[in-house]
Formats: structure tokens, C-alpha cells, sequence
């Protein structure tokens, strides 16, 4: 079974292609990194997974990174991998949910869906 999205002026995406990539991107890289409107400033997250909807993180709903991520925002994310193993890569990443938590009272999940790697253009 196949889920297709449409992302504001982007083609369909298909999802259950984008969670394999996302499987593989977690096993490689354990935290992402982004910027938000230009304000020169990186948001630096853990990479968690759920089995049932791929890669996420806990975001504080108070703080103004959560006030701007909204469902179906793609944006360029930078996945790294731990120190030790050095280097990471860039991938067009779109937000395809924000549910609240259950256990850490005031924290959203913010789940995400790798669409493009773009090193390889």
C-alpha cells in the first residue's frame, strides 16, 4: 500500500518509498541540524526513530523553533553522524507531522520524511 502526499507546489510524493530512506538515514546519523527563515542560526536536534513512522525529534512547544515548524514545511536538514565517525549530509526533509507527547509533558514529536539528498545533484 502506497500513501501520497502533496506538499504545496511539489509533485505527490510517495511515503512508503521515503521511509526506507529514512530507516537507513537513522542507522547512519544521530542527530539533524537546521535553519529556519534565514535567521543564521542552526537548530541542532537528537534523531530518534518509531518503528511505525521513521525518524523524529522532541521539540519544546514553547520555544520559537516549535512556534515555526509547521506540517508540510520541507526543508534542508543536515543529518550527522556521531563524532567519532565524522561527516554527514544534507537532505530535503519535509515535516510530516506534530503530534504532542505523552510522557514529557509539554515537548512535541516532530516526524520526518527524507524526499531528496542534496549532495548528489
Amino acid at each position: 500500500m502506497f500513501e501520497l502526499i502533496k506538499t504545496r507546489n511539489n509533485n505527490a510524493i510517495d511515503l512508503a518509498k521515503q521511509k526506507l530512506k529514512a530507516k537507513f538515514i537513522l542507522g547512519e546519523y544521530h542527530s539533524v541540524q537546521f535553519l529556519l527563515n534565514g535567521s543564521g542560526l542552526y537548530h541542532l536536534f537528537k534523531l530518534r526513530y518509531n518503528n511505525s513512522n521513521g525518524p523524529y525529534f522532541l521539540v519544546k512547544q514553547d520555544s520559537s523553533v516549535f512556534k515555526e515548524l509547521k506540517v508540510g514545511d520541507v526543508l534542508d536538514m543536515r543529518y550527522s553522524r556521531p563524532e567519532s565517525l565524522g561527516g554527514g549530509k544534507t537532505f530535503k526533509t519535509l515535516i510530516t507531522s506534530n503530534i504532542p507527547h505523552d510522557h514529557y509533558a509539554g515537548h512535541s514529536i516532530i516526524e520526518l520524511s527524507i524526499i531528496d539528498n542534496q549532495e548528489e545533484k
